[in-house]
């Protein structure tokens, strides 16, 4: 298969998706991976499992989209530099946080970032009791009754901050270049930029074929699908309406901690699913202003 047909095959069935269906399984992907990513900590340690994420996404995508340098603009090229390193910083702190306290509240407390970038996109008060729904959401998921450590809570923090910043970028990267061109470029840069503390952390582990494995499978999860569908379904949404709709990462985050990992889900986590899915839905709903694909 030539080059062309590789990105025109792999960008047609992107943008025949609709952008709504593409965030939400962009979500699940990335959820269920973290996870399965969760399973390898006690052999690689969260570092050495980023490693091993990015660098199996970032085969994957070169080998999908083959991107070239040719041609490129020194600024798309920093833009993609840019990109990798906080595809990188942010893997590497969510992961660390992932290692310490458990999987949905991680996510809830990560989301700060992108609910940050849905206040300052707000233009309407209607937007605002959808990100209120999601606040109240997330404060029933974190206040559930595990403990959760104040290191934890710091690097899962500054996952959301890094979040926030990749939610724009990202919208700038679909802008630059075509197809998922550009995801694959700034997650070769990210997996550089993991390459060190990876190897220092999971040493020799990283080489067995099961760690081998299990990270070729979490980076197709949790990088190369859900990074290849964020990027298209930004091309046709607002960023702010991207960034409530990742209100469903904590209630997805929660069920695949429940069906993966055996973490119990109490009642007040229960309601927490529910009002962060009834700020998305409502998210959905926004159409006037940046309408959604159907």
């Amino acid at each position: 298969m030539s080059d062309g047909a590789a990105t025109t095959g792999g960008a047609g069935i992107l943008t025949r998706a609709p952008s709504g269906a593409l965030v939400v399984g962009a979500i699940t992907s990335v959820q269920f991976g973290s996870s399965l990513a969760a399973t390898l900590f006690h052999q690689l340690g969260p570092a050495g499992t980023v490693f091993l994420r990015l660098t199996s996404a970032a085969i994957v995508l070169m080998l999908l989209w083959r991107p070239r340098l040719r041609g490129r603009s020194r600024r798309d090229l920093l833009l993609a530099a840019v990109f990798g390193l906080v595809l990188a910083g942010m893997n590497l702190s969510f992961y660390e946080a992932l290692d310490r306290i458990p999987l949905g509240i991680a996510v809830a407390i990560e989301f700060v970032g992108p609910l940050a970038v849905a206040v300052a996109g707000s233009r309407r008060p209607l937007d605002l009791l959808w990100v209120l729904s999601a606040v109240l959401g997330i404060l029933a998921l974190t206040h559930g009754g595990a403990h959760v450590g104040a290191l934890g809570v710091l690097l899962a923090l500054t996952a959301g901050c890094l979040w926030a910043a990749y939610i724009l970028l990202n919208a700038r990267l679909g802008q630059a270049f075509e197809g998922s061109t550009g995801v694959t470029l700034a997650m070769c840069v990210a997996a550089l930029a993991a390459l060190p503390v990876g190897v220092a952390t999971g040493g020799i582990q990283l080489l067995r074929p099961e760690s081998l494995a299990l990270g070729a499978a979490v980076g197709i999860l949790s990088s190369a699908i859900p990074y290849s569908f964020e990027v298209e379904a930004l091309r046709r949404i607002a960023t702010a309406v991207f960034g409530v709709l990742m209100s469903l990462e904590p209630a997805v985050a929660a069920l695949a901690g429940f069906l993966v990992l055996g973490q119990q889900l109490a009642g007040r986590e229960l309601a927490g699913i529910a009002l962060v899915v009834v700020a998305s839905v409502g998210a959905s709903r926004r159409k006037a202003d940046a309408p959604l694909s159907v």
